[in-house]
């Protein structure tokens, strides 16, 4: 398998699921946070905004709520302090196909190679220790706010592609697209408050 401490970049997380047992006809979220690692806060991200992004995947009903359970668990316990995350059973358990999961990971491969192409390391104070927290607030704001993003059309997009930048910039230690991540959930928050009122 990929080495976990070694993904630095999209296609390199993108590998080390990829590098997941193949045999299962079902691929569950226990199968995927094994591959990326349970000590890792942004590979957990950056996997819960591909999975909430990808229209193959984050298309199916209640699971942008899923992941929204697994990035507020995980960024409640970073900001407690734990070194390991932990995860309860029924959400480890949720699975889906593996032809879905696998149409999904392949629709992500060519964007993937473009965006690495975009990322290094630019502003890496922002990646650090207080860094690091601050995108965990703001993750669990945008997990609190992703079960009603169902009933708002392209509002749980906006949701998976801010998740998607937090993870990709504390993944490449890129504090550029942690702004832009920030930005994007204001975006997407006014976006959710201007449809409800």
């Amino acid at each position: 398998m990929h080495n976990r401490n070694e993904d630095s970049n999209l296609m390199d997380l993108i590998d080390s699921i990829e590098n997941m047992e193949q045999d299962a006809s079902r691929v569950s979220v226990d199968d995927v946070v094994q591959a990326v690692g349970r000590r890792s806060f942004g590979p957990l991200l950056l996997v819960a905004g591909l999975i909430t992004l990808t229209p193959i995947i984050g298309d199916i009903p209640g699971m942008p709520t899923l992941m929204a359970a697994l990035v507020l668990l995980v960024s409640v316990q970073l900001l407690a302090g734990r070194d390991a995350f932990w995860l309860p059973g029924w959400l480890l358990k949720r699975s889906l196909s593996r032809q879905k999961f696998d149409k999904g990971i392949h629709y992500m491969k060519k964007p993937a190679r473009w965006i690495d192409g975009l990322l290094r390391v630019r502003l890496p104070w922002l990646t650090g220790y207080i860094g690091i927290r601050v995108t965990a607030v703001v993750c669990l704001l945008i997990a609190l706010a992703m079960p009603p993003m169902e009933f708002i059309p392209f509002s749980a997009n906006g949701a998976g592609l801010a998740l998607t930048l937090l993870g990709l910039g504390l993944v490449a230690r890129d504090g550029i697209a942690l702004l832009l991540g920030f930005a994007l959930f204001a975006a997407t928050t006014a976006f959710i408050a201007m449809s409800l009122f």
